[in-house]
């Protein structure tokens, strides 16, 4: 039986920023540059037409060799470093659209909104899926967040991907009142932008899901996850957490058909395979009823005073105090304890919001915070997450 194989839908239509894209015949590519968006769009209509191997990518990666048929490349977030490129099967995703048809009754009339660049993984697949279920797709990344906002209005656009920052720029006066479906990933929603985008999209439902580049979905939340949970395990996953401590903290580990092959450029010490089951070295614990709770990367654990700490769980817990919209949690050298943690938010500065943050840590117990920097502008990565090189090169702090 043949692979399923990625189609471009004869009902397909896609648009980058306000302007249709009809594409063209040319001669099949293997590698596409994602600027500008319509060439990179025209060049993935001829790779598909032809079944060739294809990589939206910056342009730097124009470079690598010729993949496989059924075959395509894609960036990871590049959160801690610098983003790596991974390859993945056509079939490794096309499940997932078939999934996500049935769970949120997608129909003929949905069109979806993707608001990032198609080099990284959550544009590139909502494109996907529009395309080869034949819905209508609108690539927003060339435009400001007014005039993504205006053009979805407009457009009367039904589903939403998007990250947690992305949402947050969203601006809040306008109302898009025909989204019916936010499909958000890529980091921590805080309690602040849960609110903006239920004043943002009102009749939205909103679901958060937990997954990476190397492993596309593994959970996926709806209205009855408990809070700091990510979610159930997305349908056909299975999770294992091993070797769990004292507190049930141990390696996520995922099986399921939606994981990468390998990566093209750059590697992770922290993924790993046994088996059919795959890591990328996140920690968390599972819950008696299948809920999973992440703690943090095993690449951004800290030590301090022989204590393990998770900036992502602190990165959490802050986006729940009211005024945070954006959080990093990074660690400084320090002569006493080994190192001590700073947080870094967006500009104006806040004293009354460092004072918050501050006295949390205290009242909670939890590791102590040293200072809250206040950064303009504060560094974010083209996905949309905070550029954590940036920040610590910017505060004398490490990843």
């Amino acid at each position: 039986m043949p692979k399923p194989c990625f189609r471009w839908h004869p009902d397909a239509r896609i648009f980058a920023g306000a302007e249709e894209v009809f594409p063209c015949d040319s001669a099949p590519v293997a590698a596409i540059a994602a600027t500008p968006v319509h060439d990179a769009i025209t060049g993935l209509h001829t790779a598909l037409t032809a079944n060739t191997g294809f990589c939206i990518s910056d342009p730097a990666l124009a470079d690598l060799a010729p993949l496989p048929p059924l075959h395509f490349a894609t960036l990871t977030g590049g959160t801690s470093g610098e983003p790596k490129v991974i390859l993945r099967t056509h079939e490794s995703w096309i499940a997932s659209f078939e999934t996500n048809a049935r769970q949120f009754g997608y129909a003929a009339t949905d069109i979806i909104a993707v608001l990032g660049g198609l080099s990284h993984s959550l544009a590139l697949y909502g494109v996907m899926e529009g395309l080869h279920l034949g819905l209508s797709v609108h690539v927003l990344s060339p435009l400001k967040p007014s005039g993504q906002s205006a053009e979805m209005r407009t457009r009367r656009c039904t589903i939403l991907y998007a990250t947690p920052t992305q949402l947050r720029l969203l601006p809040k006066g306008k109302p898009l009142p025909d989204i019916r479906l936010v499909l958000c990933g890529g980091g921590t929603l805080g309690a602040e932008v849960r609110r903006h985008i239920s004043f943002v999209c009102p009749n939205a439902k909103l679901r958060v899901f937990y997954g990476a580049a190397e492993a596309s979905f593994v959970t996926m939340s709806d209205s009855a996850t408990p809070e700091r949970s990510v979610g159930k395990a997305y349908d056909g996953v299975e999770i294992a957490v091993r070797d769990p401590d004292a507190s049930g903290t141990g390696l996520v580990w995922v099986r399921s058909p939606y994981l990468f092959e390998r990566y093209l450029q750059g590697e992770s010490p922290h993924t790993r395979r046994d088996g059919d089951w795959l890591t990328v070295g996140e920690y968390g614990t599972i819950d008696a009823q299948g809920y999973l709770y992440l703690r943090g990367r095993a690449g951004r654990v800290v030590n301090i005073a022989d204590i393990t700490v998770f900036p992502e769980e602190l990165e959490a817990q802050f986006s729940a105090i009211n005024g945070v919209t954006l959080c990093a949690v990074l660690a400084r050298h320090d002569d006493l304890r080994g190192r001590h943690l700073i947080a870094a938010l967006p500009a104006p500065a806040d004293r009354t919001l460092r004072d918050a943050l501050l006295a949390y840590c205290q009242d909670n117990r939890l590791t102590p915070l040293r200072d809250v920097l206040f950064l303009e502008p504060f560094p974010l990565l083209p996905s949309g997450k905070p550029d954590l090189p940036r920040i610590a090169a910017l505060t004398g702090c490490t990843v």
